[in-house]
């Protein structure tokens, strides 16, 4: 991962957002919520309660207030390579995670260290070669017994292609197929990976999104999540 790359685009990252999502209708603040009220659905299905949660690639902090509403019991580490989008999130949300500099292809915690190992649309800004050594580095940091819980956009869903093709944090993005990236996660080590499919309602559609748990298996939602075990 570019460091620098994402340094450049921290200041800006907001309002960059902001505009390749607004297709949908939609403000970024209503996707950092919603990922992180399915990965309460998704830790409830595994009968998790983590007392710590590692966001690996959390950026600005956007998933943070969110994190400390719906898991306020929990510890928060915030990663990422970029010191800049760290300084920033401090500063946003003062307090509220530890920041954590990713150097070296490694994360500056302990092995065993975190209920939940999360990412949210950082993966496709990784080369894809290098998918399954940062899979098992995140199964390092992560508890037995602890989850995996990574979403990514949809390559499958027209929508998500349109939004990603017109961002320019996402200029070099390389999408991955959820079926791959469960691959990726066998291959590192994880247990009984699963996707799921979410997102498939726009803002004019807002009405039907109760309906969106049962459309999970569907692989045309605009994004999707991919959950595993760390099982010894």
């Amino acid at each position: 991962m570019d460091a620098a790359e994402f340094d450049r685009f921290a200041d800006e990252y907001h309002l960059m957002h902001e505009k390749s999502v607004a297709i949908t209708g939609e403000k970024p603040e209503f996707f950092h919520e919603y990922k992180i009220k399915v990965l309460v659905r998704l830790a409830q299905q595994r009968d998790l309660r983590p007392k710590s949660i590692l966001d690996f690639g959390s950026g600005i902090g956007n998933s943070t207030p969110f994190f400390r509403r719906d898991f306020p019991a929990a510890q928060l580490a915030s990663a990422d390579v970029s010191q800049r989008s760290l300084d920033l999130a401090e500063s946003r949300f003062p307090g509220m995670a530890a920041g954590l500099r990713i150097e070296d292809s490694r994360i500056p915690a302990k092995g065993d260290t975190f209920g939940i190992a999360f990412s949210a649309c950082v993966f496709h800004h990784i080369p894809h070669e290098e998918h399954v050594s940062w899979l098992r580095e995140l199964r390092r940091v992560t508890r037995t017994g602890g989850m995996l819980a990574i979403f990514e956009h949809n390559p499958l869903n027209p929508l998500t292609v349109r939004t990603v093709n017109q961002c320019p944090f996402d200029e070099n993005a390389r999408l991955i197929k959820a079926k791959e990236f469960v691959a990726r996660c066998r291959e590192s080590g994880w247990k009984d990976p699963k996707a799921q499919y979410h997102l498939f309602f726009p803002h004019a559609l807002s009405g039907l999104r109760t309906l969106e748990p049962y459309l999970s298996g569907i692989p045309f939602g605009g994004q999707y999540s991919v959950t595993a075990i760390k099982s010894d």
